[in-house]
């Protein structure tokens, strides 16, 4: 399943998120509940019971809840469920320790460590941008940033969804229309950590950054826009955000 804003799931999540940030733990883990009860499948389980998680006070409880969102992530197994598993066994080794279990807290330890914080994505891979672009050519790094003015990027951005690359084309400067490309990156690169392990575990967005070459292989047609007060505030969030970007 391709994370979605829309998604009615990630909306409870995101509302359980502000609840909490207000001190409203009880609404939040209510919310939640009715999440879990409305998942209709093995990625809406994983992102319900991990924010039933983040709602409980006691040890025991996280615990539980933590192991049944480790449990459908790994029925899910795909590379944005498997960019959380190592939060999660951080978070099951500390609710172990809490309760005595240092064993149990050290295997957890272990699985996290075993994780590679390299992207396991084979793509495809996707570019959204403003600019006409042909068969062959190379997006590099150094350019101006489209959301933080007089800040020059060190690394290009791509994602491996479609309808995140449109997005991402809306939210550029210019006044041309939006455009997504399929590219295929020139060397190594890295999760985004301006969206990983931030309000979702993971890189549930599938976004990652290079400071090699992005070559462009065909410009792509079928992806979703967001409507226009979809993309006003994603452009207020930005401009909420200023001077945060990690470069």
């Amino acid at each position: 399943m391709e994370f979605s804003p829309a998604n009615a799931i990630v909306q409870r999540c995101i509302q359980s998120m502000r609840l909490r940030e207000s001190g409203q733990t009880g609404e939040a883990t209510r919310v939640m509940e009715q999440a879990w009860t409305q998942a209709s499948d093995d990625f809406e389980k994983y992102l319900a019971a991990y924010f039933l998680a983040q709602c409980q006070q006691k040890p025991a409880e996280k615990l539980y809840w933590l192991e049944q969102a480790l449990q459908f992530a790994l029925l899910v197994n795909d590379p944005a469920t498997n960019s959380a598993l190592n939060t999660i066994y951080l978070q099951l080794a500390g609710c172990c320790a809490a309760l005595n279990l240092e064993q149990a807290a050290e295997v957890h330890r272990n699985k996290a460590a075993s994780i590679s914080q390299a992207p396991a994505d084979d793509g495809p891979f996707f570019h959204g941008s403003k600019a006409a672009l042909k068969k062959g050519e190379e997006l590099i790094a150094g350019k101006s940033s489209n959301y933080q003015e007089g800040l020059v990027m060190n690394h290009i951005y791509f994602t491996a969804l479609p309808n995140g690359a449109g997005l991402a084309a809306s939210l550029a400067q210019g006044d041309g229309a939006e455009r997504v490309y399929l590219i295929e990156p020139t060397g190594a690169f890295e999760h985004d950590p301006n969206v990983t392990d931030k309000k979702f575990p993971g890189n549930p967005t599938r976004s990652y950054r290079t400071s090699f070459p992005l070559k462009v292989v065909a410009e792509v047609n079928d992806w979703n826009r967001q409507s226009e007060e979809q993309i006003k505030e994603w452009k207020q969030k930005l401009a909420d955000s200023q001077g945060k970007i990690i470069n």
